[in-house]
């Protein structure tokens, strides 16, 4: 690796990446230069009004932080202001379905966006290139047309089925951006359709010529905030005004001699760190990847970082979460007595899964310069300003519509997701970059990749590919490529196992892997992207 490398879902993105490299940029630059591009190719996934967490280890600045850049609630948002409109909780625990699906799509859905508030810290702490140079390859991209995968298809026509809007309903919200998504027969464009966004195009240029400040604070917050008043979306200027990201120190523990930094609350990195401290107590090589005993072991501690989500984590600004007890050892061991002693926890949801509208990327330079980024839309909205060309994120289903949780609606809350930008280091190093984007199964994805790593001795490339699993309800759900003997086996066990018809399920994790001078990349095949290296 001359230069660096770069991994994302989207291959036209990291091809940007990978010239930023080449133009003389860093990890980060061709990280956010990556990002900028995702906005564009990718449009539901996430973009400039969204979120999002970024962890960056800087060995020759001796720096190791996590930057933060969630939505917030709107100043006018109050925590009973849907109460009286809860219909159910979705199985996994990550979202409610509201009457008329006031959280979900519509004006009323938008929070703070933070995404071009983090890109901007994170620039300015460690660019090499110039701001509007990074933007350059997205303008060009959103004015000349970028291309139409299969996955982004493939997605575009899924049905959750959860009660939930489905893609198609956020596509069809917004009728001047129908050309962004339909043909002039009103049916989807099909897969290697070149589409342009010359709206997206001019609303990037103003940002890479007057950066966050017209935003937030200038002329392209006022309009904005003009067309989401108008249409009884709950955003002010003061909610642009008052947005900062916040950046703090990674929580750090030790798991088989790594060290393993993941991203602090309210993302999902405490979930990931509980897990490996429960399994930690377990022979899990001797177990056998996959095998029946292997997943039910951690299974359960899913099952059992879940319920400790549910408990604790939120905003630290408005919530007190107890970090120290939560990553405590002695305590993970008490949890790794009970599932040897057969234990299992319990998790009683209604609904159906959790969707995954987020995408990820990794990036790593030839100077050690590490960084693992999830960002979103959290759900789309659906809304797109005229003359804008982006969609906004639909952040307010992040919240719990119920008074007195860790997650619920307050002014200018930071609702945070399961993002879990994670980075495992050996003997000081940065060896390991991961993260996903999957909603509820980010944290899940993330801790196999992790495990087939350092436990099972894969490649980056075999570990993102072997077939996973999750348990975020009371069920054992599986990939297709893990055999039914071994469903029967865990159904045998006492335990509900649900094969997936889908080979690859359960997060789309990617990921970095620095082995001595080699430095390779995992790039998960289910959504399609690709790792390059310059």
């Amino acid at each position: 690796m001359k230069r660096g490398i770069v991994v994302a879902p989207q291959p036209e993105a990291v091809e940007v990446g990978a010239r930023i490299y080449m133009a003389g940029g860093n990890a980060v630059d061709a990280a956010i230069a990556t990002a900028f591009a995702q906005g564009v190719v990718d449009g539901l996934m996430c973009g400039v009004a969204g979120l999002g967490s970024c962890h960056i280890y800087a060995p020759k600045q001796n720096r190791h932080e996590v930057v933060d850049f969630y939505c917030r609630a709107p100043l006018a948002a109050c925590a009973d202001m849907w109460t009286h409109l809860i219909e159910y909780q979705t199985r996994d625990g990550f979202s409610f379905v509201l009457k008329d699906k006031v959280n979900d799509v519509g004006y009323g859905a938008i929070a703070t966006p933070g995404s071009i508030a983090g890109f901007h810290a994170i620039h300015g702490r460690y660019g090499k290139l110039k701001w509007e140079e990074l933007l350059k390859p997205a303008v060009k991209l959103a004015e000349d047309g970028y291309t139409i995968t299969p996955f982004v298809h493939t997605y575009w026509n899924s049905r959750e089925g959860l009660g939930r809007a489905d893609p198609i309903e956020r596509m069809e919200l917004c009728k001047s951006a129908h050309p962004l998504f339909f043909g002039a027969d009103g049916n989807f464009h099909p897969v290697g359709t070149k589409v342009r966004n010359p709206d997206y195009g001019r609303a990037l240029r103003r940002l890479a010529a007057e950066g966050p400040e017209t935003f937030y604070r200038g002329a392209l917050a006022k309009e904005m905030v003009a067309d989401l008043s108008r249409h009884g979306g709950l955003l002010t200027l003061e909610d642009f005004e008052r947005y900062r990201v916040v950046e703090g120190k990674p929580i750090k523990i030790g798991y088989r001699g790594y060290e393993v930094a993941v991203n602090p609350p309210p993302g999902g990195g405490l979930m990931v760190a509980l897990m490996l401290n429960i399994l930690e107590n377990f022979d899990l090589a001797g177990m056998g990847h996959n095998s029946p005993d292997y997943i039910r072991t951690v299974a359960e501690a899913m099952k059992r970082a879940l319920i400790m989500k549910e408990r604790h984590l939120g905003d630290p600004e408005v919530v007190l979460v107890p970090v120290a007890e939560i990553i405590d050892k002695a305590r993970a061991k008490e949890a790794a007595d009970e599932i040897k002693r057969g234990k299992k926890a319990t998790l009683v949801r209604q609904g159906l899964k959790e969707a995954a509208d987020t995408t990820h990327l990794c990036s790593m330079d030839a100077d050690g310069l590490t960084l693992t980024m999830t960002h979103t839309l959290g759900y789309q909205s659906g809304v797109i300003t005229d003359g804008l060309g982006f969609m906004y994120n639909g952040a307010m289903g992040f919240f719990d519509p119920r008074p007195g949780h860790p997650s619920s609606i307050a002014p200018g809350k930071s609702r945070g997701s399961t993002a879990s930008p994670t980075i495992v280091c050996k003997d000081g190093k940065p060896m390991l970059a991961v993260g996903a984007p999957g909603g509820a199964q980010i944290p899940m994805g993330v801790l196999q990749v992790i495990l087939n790593v350092l436990d099972h001795g894969m490649s980056v490339v075999e570990a993102v590919d072997a077939p996973r699993f999750s348990a975020t309800s009371d069920a054992i759900d599986l990939a297709f490529r893990i055999p039914g003997y071994v469903a029967e086996a865990l159904e045998a066990d006492g335990y509900k196992a649900v094969r997936l018809p889908y080979s690859y399920a359960f997060a789309r994790v990617h990921a970095v892997h620095a082995a001595g001078e080699r430095v390779s990349g995992g790039a998960d095949p289910y959504a399609g992207g690709m790792a390059l290296t310059v």
